[in-house]
């Protein structure tokens, strides 16, 4: 990171002001300022928050664990990703419920990092998860997770999937 970058930290999400917080899409914004802290409390999610070294809120993401059945997907895919013949996967997937970036930090690579972040924690889990799972929220969003490997679900519009093993190789290059 050069000297003209800020530095940031992603930490769970706590008692930073989010007021300030503005993707330029409502639903997102609303759910940082109203529902995450809820959310978290309840452990219905996982929020993570992107801070400057002034505290101020650039991103989040949140984590929580879904289920994938092995309708989801076509037979192929699951032979060639050798998962588990079983009705319901033990995907425990790991779902990335929403990532959005603060509109001030536009251009600056903070989506791939909180992407990254967000991959790197899901890896890492005690909990078996064989995919990553995301639904994005209009043609802009897949194409930014289709950039990174992830695969639509064929019976599921805007629903994609990364198997770990690719987030594996994806952290890897990444260094």
């Amino acid at each position: 990171m050069s000297d003209s970058q800020p530095a940031f930290r992603i930490e769970p999400l706590g008692d930073q002001d989010r007021a300030a917080f503005s993707c330029g899409v409502e639903p997102l914004d609303r759910y940082l300022r109203e529902q995450a802290g809820q959310d978290a409390r309840k452990r219905a999610a996982a929020p993570f928050v992107l801070l400057t070294a002034e505290n101020r809120i650039a991103g989040y993401y949140t984590l929580s664990a879904t289920i994938i059945t092995a309708d989801d997907l076509p037979r192929e895919a699951v032979k060639k990703l050798k998962w588990p013949r079983y009705p319901e996967l033990p995907a425990t997937a790991t779902l990335i419920g929403r990532l959005a970036r603060d509109i001030t930090f536009q251009g600056q690579g903070i989506g791939e990092l909180l992407l990254m972040d967000a991959l790197k924690r899901a890896l890492s889990s005690e909990i078996a998860s064989l995919a990553v799972v995301v639904d994005s929220k209009d043609e802009n969003a897949q194409r930014f997770y289709t950039n990174y490997g992830f695969l639509l679900f064929p019976d599921t519009a805007n629903r994609l999937y990364l198997p770990m093993k690719t987030v594996e190789r994806l952290l890897r290059a990444a260094g």
